[in-house]
């Protein structure tokens, strides 16, 4: 990866006017782990106990930093976050196995029916706390840039082009040297919100997408589990290409395509994602935040790069009238409310883009945590 791209990625604070804004207020980081941030965050409950959530692994790294958060302000508290997949985690939260899940994607009408039952009636509610950028991550030798078109992208991955070399790439790679090596489409195996999203992109992007849903067609290409399978298994292979949360990709320094939305190739960077989230609307009023994502992957603002997981945290509305343990309303509040308090330059390093407490979308936020019971 290219020093500039990785400045960019560890510099990715930039946000929507409407929405979301970097984070850099005084005392919101707890990067030590202290303790001694626990009074600056006003509202916690300070119930102790083990917080047990699971799904999406696209937001891992930022569970694991807001549980480190977690435990330092409300000490004897702790969360267990099980990575195993937007689908898993649905799932497991609509069985009451566990008290919140982790999720690329909203839940379908039939799942939200049954999630209000395991809620004891109470609606359960999305709550974007991780935003992130999903990069068209790619491992070839010799090429250290790359462009691809959202058409070139498409057809890469249903197995119409298959040489690196192919007239398409050639044409949006002027001068480049490209290698007749054979291209190796690398997918999530695991039921995946990611692929879940990336599928509906492709299909907003340029209609040329058929499937869709959380499993990604495994006609073409090789599986890999989860984000760090198929980040790991296109490090380890020549002329592989993939579709990754961005801070997987820096972290094993992969190239990242700059993709052509319509107006030319777009850097993933703090001011094309910015750009994208400047027009992010939700589909639904109060605290049950989905975002319109079609509009958003149809994005075609000159210099946006729309290709933005909106990462939900799936709650209960009202814990009092579920069969959950006493007092696990408090710890989802208070875990919330540190997530919230930990959006910052530290949480950008790993790739997300922070939600400001001062945004529209952090008030929001902010609004929903208060009002779970």
């Amino acid at each position: 990866m290219n020093s500039k791209l990785k400045r960019s990625l560890l510099a990715l604070t930039a946000v929507s006017a409407v929405a979301l804004s970097a984070c850099s207020e005084s005392g919101t980081t707890a990067s030590s782990g202290s303790s001694d941030s626990a009074s600056k965050i006003e509202g916690l409950t300070g119930t102790t106990g083990q917080l047990v959530a699971e799904g999406a692994s696209s937001q891992q790294k930022a569970m694991d930093y807001f549980g480190v958060q977690y435990q330092a302000n409300v000490p004897g508290a702790s969360l267990a976050y099980n990575p195993t997949g937007s689908g898993s985690g649905q799932e497991q939260f609509i069985n009451g196995q566990v008290m919140f899940a982790g999720s690329d994607s909203a839940l379908k009408d039939d799942q939200a029916a049954k999630a209000q039952e395991r809620c004891g009636g109470a609606e359960a509610w999305h709550l974007p706390f991780v935003i992130g950028p999903v990069a068209v991550a790619y491992n070839v030798k010799g090429i250290d840039s790359l462009n691809l078109s959202t058409a070139t992208v498409a057809k890469i991955f249903k197995g119409e082009i298959t040489k690196w070399n192919a007239d398409e790439i050639k044409a949006e790679n002027e001068g480049a040297n490209l290698p007749d090596t054979d291209i190796k489409v690398v997918y999530r195996s695991d039921e995946s919100g990611t692929s879940d999203n990336f599928q509906k992109f492709l299909k907003a992007a340029t209609g040329n997408w058929d499937s869709e849903g959380k499993a990604f067609p495994n006609t073409v290409g090789a599986g890999a589990n989860g984000s760090s399978g198929v980040a790991n298994e296109v490090e380890a292979t020549d002329g592989a290409i993939t579709y990754v949360e961005a801070g997987f990709a820096q972290e094993k320094g992969m190239g990242i395509a700059k993709l052509d939305f319509g107006n030319g190739p777009v850097e993933l960077n703090n001011d094309s994602v910015g750009k994208a989230l400047d027009g992010l609307e939700f589909k639904t009023e109060g605290n049950n935040m989905v975002v319109d994502s079609t509009k958003l992957f149809a994005t075609q603002t000159a210099g946006a790069y729309p290709l933005v997981l909106t990462t939900y945290e799936i709650v209960c509305s009202d814990y009092s009238k579920a069969k959950d343990a006493a007092g696990t309303a408090d710890m989802v509040k208070d875990f919330l409310t540190v997530a919230l308090n930990s959006q910052n330059d530290e949480l950008a390093s790993l790739g997300f883009v922070p939600v400001s407490k001062d945004s529209a979308h952090g008030k929001r936020l902010a609004d929903a945590i208060a009002a779970i019971k």
